[in-house]
């Protein structure tokens, strides 16, 4: 696929979601969902870096407006009202990340006293953790390509209140784990259950709102997360990773690809937790194809999940880059080359997932259709990934398309 064929691809994408969404058109109740929009901010700025098309910027802007509009606040079919934070109209403007953020699940969040259903709580509404984490790092992609101080300064306030709120520990005070949802306002769990990656997703994207922070506003003490990122490294330390799930491997490679990027020399303990990631990816990644899951039919496949793992693999090359480039930084780490050596062949598996989904989006199925927006949406940073993988500024020499 040619840049240009990529880049009328993605605009293509992106409008009808923008349309399907009631972004572009705005509609009096869009459709908001924190995770996808995401992933969507992302894709509109990578289109207005190759386009110059201030369509694309302003895209971007309205989608973050609406976000925080629509998901900073209660559901319209709630009793409460207003900003999830508490604060007033105007305070709530000014600061729309202070009260966490929606998932956008289509179903109001399961009552107090009400039991769990496992299989219905997946359509219940709350705060997950891990969406959290993808929209803050759309808020610092944002920062730096729109040179945005309120969008890292907004970055700083949800991963203040991500951590306050979801950190889990004992009567001690010692953190034993970030809670996987908690409830709209924050206030009690609906699944204390543990992610198996989100103290490291968390670790991985403080510390990009630090940078964020102190690169685009000049503040160099970032209040607040300092604890909080150490913290959360501390949980990191000797983790076990691996994972068989197509989009948890993708996960991390994207948490290794931003960490290799943010590491100085002095960070020799985190330079030995890149390696544990990588290894982590590079065996999920043997374990998976072992399995013959990308040989299913598509009908018992689920798109979004391969395309995770598609973008993921999109930053191998980043990793690689950023060895070579930095040496003296990483010194001579044997192994973590031998991993990346492992993991370079398998990029062709990106171009070979787009591939395969490429067409249910141009002629959809039911099954297509049942995640439309999560599917087109990641298909589009699959295909041009390169915003969505960066940390800082944009490398023109990153190593993807």
């Amino acid at each position: 696929m040619t840049s240009e064929h990529e880049t009328a691809t993605i605009a293509r994408l992106m409008a009808a979601f923008a349309r399907r969404t009631g972004l572009s058109p705005a509609a009096d109740n869009p459709q908001r969902y924190l995770w996808t929009d995401a992933f969507a901010v992302c894709n509109f700025l990578e289109l207005f870096e190759r386009t110059g098309d201030q369509e694309y910027r302003r895209a971007a802007t309205a989608l973050i407006e609406q976000v925080h509009r629509v998901l900073g606040r209660f559901r319209h079919d709630e009793d409460r009202k207003g900003w999830i934070s508490g604060l007033d109209e105007e305070a709530g403007r000014r600061h729309p990340t202070l009260g966490g953020l929606r998932i956008g699940k289509p179903l109001k969040e399961r009552g107090a006293d009400e039991i769990i259903d496992e299989r219905l709580e997946w359509d219940r509404d709350g705060q997950y953790f891990h969406y959290l984490t993808k929209w803050m790092h759309a808020l610092c992609r944002t920062a730096f390509l729109m040179r945005s101080h309120e969008c890292a300064q907004w970055a700083g306030e949800l991963a203040q209140t991500a951590f306050k709120a979801f950190a889990r520990r004992l009567g001690s005070g010692k953190l034993i784990g970030v809670c996987w949802k908690m409830s709209t306002d924050l206030s009690r769990p609906l699944v204390p259950a543990m992610g198996l990656h989100d103290a490291l997703d968390g670790f991985i994207t403080f510390r990009e709102v630090q940078h964020a922070i102190v690169k685009i506003s000049g503040d160099a003490a970032v209040s607040g997360l300092s604890h909080a990122t150490e913290a959360l490294f501390a949980l990191c330390e000797h983790g076990q990773w691996a994972t068989d799930d197509p989009l948890g491997v993708g996960g991390l490679l994207f948490d290794a690809c931003r960490l290799c990027q943010l590491l100085g020399q002095e960070n020799r303990r985190e330079l030995r937790l890149l390696e544990d990631v990588m290894q982590g990816s590079g065996d999920g990644l043997m374990i998976m194809l072992k399995t013959g899951y990308l040989k299913r039919p598509a009908e018992h496949r689920l798109a979004f999940r391969e395309l995770g793992l598609a973008i993921g693999l999109r930053a191998v090359p980043i990793i690689a880059n950023e060895f070579q480039n930095e040496r003296n930084a990483f010194g001579s780490r044997p192994s973590a080359l031998r991993l990346i050596d492992l993991l370079l062949p398998h990029e062709r598996l990106s171009d070979e997932i787009i591939d395969f989904w490429l067409p249910y989006a141009e002629d959809p199925d039911e099954s297509w259709k049942a995640h439309q927006d999560i599917n087109e949406v990641m298909l589009a940073t699959a295909i041009a990934p390169s915003t969505f993988l960066s940390v800082g500024e944009r490398d023109p020499n990153a190593g993807v398309s």
